[in-house]
C-alpha cells in the first residue's frame, strides 16, 4: 500500500511533508500539486457533502480548482487545512443557495438507535435546513470549531454565526419532533 506524501498510513498528516508539497505546488510543481490535491479530496468532500447536498461533488470541484488557482496566495503552508477549509465552505454555500431547495420529507417512524435509516433520516431533516444552517451546524458539530472559528471561516460576524446556529438548532429540533408524527 502506497503512502501519499503528508498522510501517514495511520491518516495523521505530516507537516513537514506537507509543507514540502505546499512549496512545491507554489512553484508550479504539477506533480506536487497533484499530490496535494489527492490529499486534500476527502477532506473537501467532507465538508462539502453535508452543506452543498446532491451539490457535494460539484463543489469539492470548484474548491479544488480554487485551490489550484490559489495556491500561490497561501502564505504559510501550517494554514493549509483552515485556509482549503473557508474556500470550501463557501463554494458549498454558493452552490446550495442557487438551487436554493427545500425538500420536503415524510417520516412516518422514527427509527431506533443504531438504525441504518437513522442516518439518512437525520440526512432528510439536514436537506430541509438552508446552506447556511447546514454549513454552521456542520463546522461546529461535525468540524468541531468554536463559535469565533466559525464566524472566521464564513466571515461572518460572531453574534451571526451565535443567531445561526441557534436558528438551525430550533429548525433541526422542530423538523425532527414533526418528523415522526
Amino acid at each position: 500500500m502506497a503512502e501519499v506524501a503528508g498522510e501517514s498510513r495511520a491518516g495523521e498528516r505530516d507537516p513537514a511533508a506537507l509543507a514540502r508539497l505546499v512549496a512545491g505546488a507554489q512553484r508550479g510543481d504539477r506533480l506536487a500539486m497533484d499530490e496535494l490535491l489527492t490529499v486534500l479530496t476527502p477532506y473537501v468532500g467532507r465538508i462539502c457533502g453535508p452543506v452543498a447536498l446532491e451539490d457535494g461533488d460539484d463543489a469539492a470541484q470548484e474548491t479544488l480548482i480554487a485551490v489550484f488557482r490559489r495556491i500561490r496566495q497561501l502564505k504559510e503552508p501550517a494554514a493549509l487545512f483552515g485556509w482549503v477549509r473557508v474556500i470550501a465552505v463557501r463554494e458549498a454555500v454558493r452552490l446550495a443557495k442557487q438551487r436554493q431547495r427545500t425538500v420536503p420529507a415524510e417520516l412516518s417512524e422514527l427509527p431506533a438507535p443504531g438504525d441504518p435509516e437513522l442516518a439518512q433520516d437525520i440526512g432528510d431533516v439536514l436537506r430541509r435546513l438552508s446552506p447556511e444552517h447546514r454549513a454552521v451546524l456542520m463546522l461546529r458539530h461535525v468540524e468541531g470549531l468554536d463559535e469565533q472559528e466559525v464566524a472566521r471561516v464564513l466571515a461572518v460576524p460572531l453574534g451571526t454565526v451565535r443567531s445561526r446556529l441557534f436558528r438551525a438548532r430550533r429548525s433541526f429540533r422542530g423538523a425532527w419532533g414533526g418528523a415522526g408524527k
